[in-house]
């Protein structure tokens, strides 16, 4: 199995910026869920409940706190007398999602050339 080493030529300032990526995005179920948001006008969450795999009460817990952070907006109605919930990015999502793709990258390109990436050969050393 390869271990990843350190590179000296990763700065902490560098490395500082994994802290000020946004915890309500970042987390991965929350993820996941604006991710799905981003490739669609809406999605109901049954949908969401099937791609993300996480429980009903995970799922709506997860959805509460991104409605909260005004990152999607949740519209609860009856289709065919059954209740429906429909769930839609916002911009302020949108906009929070790129944001955190863009500092994902940032991140991946400043360790690559730090060469942070570098995979050590099994049982050596680098």
């Amino acid at each position: 199995m390869s271990e990843r080493v350190a590179s000296p030529h990763l700065e902490p300032l560098d490395l500082e910026r994994v802290g000020a990526l946004d915890r309500l995005v970042h987390e991965p179920a929350r993820l996941t869920i604006l991710t799905a948001l981003s490739a669609c006008r809406r999605a109901d969450f049954m949908y969401l409940l099937r791609i993300t795999g996480l429980s009903r009460g995970n799922l709506s817990t997860h959805l509460t706190k991104l409605e909260d952070g005004g990152l999607v907006r949740v519209d609860k109605r009856f289709v065919d007398r059954r209740p429906n919930t429909s769930v839609a990015l916002t911009t302020a999502g949108r906009d929070a999602l790129e944001r955190h793709w863009r500092q994902l990258d940032e991140l991946r390109r400043v360790a690559r050339e730090a060469g942070g990436l570098e995979l050590a050969p099994e049982g050596g050393e680098r």
